[in-house]
C-alpha cells in the first residue's frame, strides 16, 4: 500500500510495540479524537495488548519504518456476534495522508472476506469532519447522534454512531 508517494506496511501490532504505540496513543491529535485519559501510564497499553482475544485484530501502519497508525477491530460475543466496532488513530503528523483509509480498508476487507462479520460499529465525534468523510466513503451511515456523549478538553462532546452493513 501507498501513502502519498511512500510504501505503507500494514501488519499485526504485537506485544512488542507496547511504548511506541503508547506514545502514539498519547499524542494530543490522536488522543483529542478517543476517550484516552491525559497521562496514560505506558503499561496500559502494553496490558491492553497482552488482554487481547481471537475476537480482536488490531493492526498498525508503518510508513518508512515510523509506527504511524493504530485500529483495531473488535468482535461482539453471543448473539452480536455478527456484529463488531472498529476504531482508529493516525499520528497527528501523517494525517491526510491515506493512512486512515489503507487501515479502515485492511480492516473491513479482513471483517468482509475472512470473518463473516455483517455489521460494523464506530463512534466519532461530531466535529471530526475528517474522519466522519472517511467513514461515510466507505459506506459508513450515521445511525444518530448521542448528546454529551463524553468529557472533552473541559466540555461535553456529541458523537455520532455509524455502522456499516456488508451488502
Amino acid at each position: 500500500m501507498t501513502a502519498g508517494s511512500l510504501a505503507l506496511h500494514i501488519r499485526a501490532a504485537s506485544i512488542s510495540d507496547w511504548e511506541v504505540l503508547a506514545a502514539l496513543r498519547d499524542l494530543p491529535g490522536v488522543r483529542s479524537g478517543t476517550l484516552r485519559l491525559p497521562f496514560a501510564p505506558p503499561e496500559q497499553t502494553r496490558r491492553w495488548l497482552e488482554s487481547l482475544t481471537e475476537n480482536d485484530m488490531v493492526i498498525v501502519a508503518e510508513l518508512e519504518g515510523q509506527m504511524v497508525g493504530l485500529a483495531g477491530l473488535h468482535r461482539h460475543k453471543g448473539r452480536r456476534r455478527h456484529a463488531a466496532d472498529i476504531g482508529m488513530s493516525v499520528h497527528d503528523d501523517y494525517r491526510r495522508r491515506g493512512i486512515g483509509k489503507a487501515l479502515l480498508e485492511a480492516l473491513t476487507e479482513a471483517a468482509d472476506r475472512w470473518l463473516g462479520i455483517l455489521r460494523i460499529e464506530l463512534t466519532v465525534f461530531t466535529d471530526n469532519e475528517a474522519a466522519i468523510g472517511l467513514y461515510r466513503n466507505a459506506g459508513f451511515v450515521t445511525e444518530g447522534v448521542l448528546k454529551s456523549y463524553a468529557l472533552r478538553d473541559g466540555a461535553y462532546a456529541d458523537v455520532f454512531a455509524m455502522a456499516r452493513l456488508r451488502a
